[in-house]
């Protein structure tokens, strides 16, 4: 069989074909990003940029601590954690989402057939001609295609596709977070480790001090107030070890559960053994936060909000379709498949809008709505990127000052202990100078470890606010049929 078109019909059709092919008027505002409100640069300092390498490291900036164990517990919980397994999940949903709009740009055809027997009434007012009851027998395809003139179902699947680069990036900002959790859980295990080594020296050292001093009351030149003192120091010394296991039980359930690796147990390690990374120069442009996950994530949120107001505005206009058959239709079956039982039409839908309510008004004011705070929200992820990043400039510079004065004073105060201790036992002074001498160093050594950590975490936030920990390129960018 073969379907024959009047010269009108198919001028009619090549028309109607060319000009939707031809890209017609697309409805709606066109994206342009808007100009961030914040400074250029972060600090008021020289200004810097990142080498290649040092971005390439940003990637994978973790490694830069040179922790086999702390490296492991990253890689496990970026392959195995539940929130990321979650953010896969929508981003397949999303994907599907995305190929679905994209469809709709294109002819849809569908193939059709029956086999009907049915019976008229003998009764009726006009005589029944032939077999009665009799067959129909009908095969043929069906198609259809909407002409995108005003540009509805482009601005659809560009919403479609931001929102799907919207999820993806949503997912890298799981991983983004996820490995900056991991480290500073696992920086909270080694700084506890750490507490707890100085707290067991403190311990033997306040013991030795307690069995002098009951040597001491026993040789009649100290007071048993001297003993008693001695043993407070033992027993404050012990429940603050007690308290620092507990925390560090709780820092271990914690990276148990982001690694989903619920009977996790971390051996002992050496915070003040861990290197110090090179962290970026002061004076790093703005520009960079545009690298974050969730600076972009925001973005092609209002890119999708954009594209909903030229969808909203294109339903004022009409829709128009093309509509075709083509088939056979016989009430013998071996009739079916020759020519003169073939069947075809071809039509025009058009589809205006006259009255609705103020429906599709309503509409389009949601979408220009939702655009507006796609943009607040953006403008605010970047404010707050930037404060984040000026924020860890600020916090590793202050807290490698304060590490330095931290390591000064716990140098000095161990001096001033061992001479205490000269003296007191040369019964040259009370055992409260002892006492007081031994509090100090406690406090500084605390300090010192207390001063590390949270240099390392400063550094570690600063890593995560420039954007590390995740692979730009990781996220693919399907056309699906835009153009």
């Amino acid at each position: 069989m073969k379907l024959s078109l009047k010269p009108l019909q198919q001028s009619l059709l090549l028309g109607l074909v060319t000009m939707s092919l031809a890209g017609c008027q697309v409805i709606g505002p066109f994206y342009s990003r808007p100009e961030p409100v914040v400074p250029a640069q972060y600090t008021s300092g020289e200004a810097g940029q990142l080498t290649q390498e040092q971005q390439l490291a940003l990637q994978q900036w973790w490694t830069l601590f040179n922790d086999s164990k702390l490296n492991q517990l990253v890689d496990t919980a970026l392959a195995k954690n539940n929130n990321l397994q979650s953010a896969v999940a929508r981003i397949e949903e999303a994907d599907a989402f995305a190929r679905e709009s994209g469809a709709s740009l294109l002819p849809t055809v569908t193939a059709t057939g029956s086999g009907i027997r049915n019976r008229v009434t003998e009764s009726g007012i006009f005589p029944v001609f032939g077999e009665n009851p009799r067959k129909t027998y009908k095969v043929g395809l069906n198609g259809s295609y909407e002409l995108d003139f005003w540009g509805k179902l482009r601005r659809a699947n560009e919403a479609a596709r931001a929102q799907l680069l919207a999820t993806r990036y949503a997912k890298e900002a799981v991983t983004w977070s996820l490995s900056s959790l991991v480290t500073n859980n696992y920086l909270m295990i080694r700084s506890i480790d750490a507490q707890l080594r100085v707290n067991e020296q403190n311990l033997k050292t306040a013991q030795d001090s307690f069995d002098l001093a009951n040597r001491r009351v026993e040789g009649g030149v100290a007071t048993i107030l001297d003993a008693h003192q001695a043993e407070l120091v033992v027993t404050t010394l012990r429940t603050q070890a007690l308290e620092l296991k507990r925390q560090r039980a709780l820092s271990e359930h914690q990276l148990g559960l982001l690694t989903t690796d619920l009977g996790l147990k971390i051996p002992a390690g050496d915070l003040m053994a861990m290197p110090q990374p090179l962290t970026p120069p002061t004076g790093l442009p703005s520009a960079l936060m545009e690298a974050r996950p969730d600076v972009r994530q925001a973005e092609q949120a209002m890119i999708a909000a954009n594209a909903n107001i030229g969808v909203a505005r294109a339903a004022f206009y009409p829709s128009i379709s093309l509509t075709g058959t083509y088939g056979a239709e016989s009430i013998a079956l071996n009739n079916l498949l020759k020519s003169p039982a073939r069947v075809w039409s071809l039509g025009l839908d058009i589809n205006l809008p006259i009255f609705n309510g103020g429906r599709l008004k309503a509409r389009e004011e949601q979408a220009t709505a939702q655009q507006k705070q796609t943009l607040a929200s953006y403008q605010n992820t970047l404010q707050t990127a930037f404060t984040e990043v000026s924020d860890a400039l600020s916090n590793t510079s202050q807290y490698r000052e304060q590490e330095a004065l931290a390591q000064s004073k716990e140098k000095t105060t161990a001096n001033i202990l061992t001479v205490a201790q000269n003296r007191y036992q040369a019964g040259y002074t009370s055992y409260l100078e002892v006492l007081d001498a031994q509090r100090n160093h406690n406090e500084a050594t605390q300090a010192m470890v207390q001063s590390r950590q949270n240099t390392l975490i400063a550094t570690v936030d600063l890593f995560k606010a420039l954007g590390g920990g995740w692979k730009p390129e990781s996220v693919k960018q399907e056309e699906y049929y835009k153009k």
